[in-house]
């Protein structure tokens, strides 16, 4: 493990595996680097795979500002890659992370040369009915409700260690109301035509967290993206659906 510092201060703990094209990788909201899991483990025999904990959580101290957005957040991203020696990295980013990944994409459009967007949005446009129970049950911090939102039951039980490994990154009530915050408070809409990267959107049919629709309008938004409706997946499909990795190095080697 090592320390990437970040402009304002915060110290971020990262990793690395594998050998070949950087791949960065970031985790949704409260859930570090531990929470790839067996995708990590996977990427990294054809990437060189990186992954952090978010400022806040895991081994990441939380830094100075009192409010988190997912710029400030993207602005951390971009200091991992310094950190790692990485001028330019494909991206992925699944939930909040997807959010962090497009203000990198926007802010720092050379660092990226692939975009990689699993269960995330724009922001809160689409109209789109959020189910209201489903984030009664994300804020309870219960993982035991929350597995059905993010996972088929039947991986669940076949997972134990994977869920448990994601669902237990180390996180304060502090850090982990202020992640949500800046999740909910994510806007990009406006400036998604700037991103140049090509970009693989990646969203499940079944995600109540994030609809189906805002995948839709963030596929609109980005010129040069292909959106993949993946049958049956749920939020966690970065986890629970294999099948997206030999997309995503598909995807990846195509470009």
């Amino acid at each position: 493990m090592k320390i990437a510092p970040a402009p304002d201060g915060a110290e971020l703990l990262w990793s690395e595996a594998g050998d070949g094209e950087p791949l960065l990788l970031l985790a949704g909201q409260t859930t570090g680097m531990a929470g790839w899991g067996p995708t990590a483990d996977a990427l990294a025999g054809h990437f060189r795979v990186i992954r952090y904990d978010h400022r806040g959580v895991g081994g990441s101290s939380k830094g100075r500002p009192e409010r988190y957005t997912t710029r400030l957040l993207a602005a951390d991203a971009a200091a991992v890659l310094d950190a790692a020696g990485v001028g330019s990295a494909h991206v992925y980013g699944h939930s909040m992370g997807g959010r962090i990944a497009q203000w990198l994409a926007i802010d720092h459009p050379e660092r990226v040369r692939a975009l990689v967007l699993a269960g995330t949005s724009g922001g809160r446009r689409s109209g789109a009915e959020v189910d209201a129970r489903a984030f009664e049950i994300l804020l309870s911090g219960d993982p035991e409700l929350m597995a059905p939102l993010f996972f088929d039951p039947a991986w669940t039980r076949e997972h134990p260690d994977a869920v448990r490994s994601f669902f237990g990154t180390k996180a304060s009530a502090w850090a982990k109301a202020r992640h949500f915050q800046a999740s909910r408070a994510h806007d990009a809409w406006d400036s998604l035509g700037t991103i140049h990267a090509p970009t693989l959107i990646l969203h499940g049919t079944e995600d109540v967290l994030t609809p189906l629709a805002d995948a839709v309008l963030l596929h609109r938004g980005i010129r040069r993206s292909t959106l993949v409706k993946v049958p049956g997946a749920r939020h966690g499909l970065h986890l629970d659906h294999p099948e997206t990795i030999a997309w995503i190095r598909q995807f990846i080697s195509a470009k």
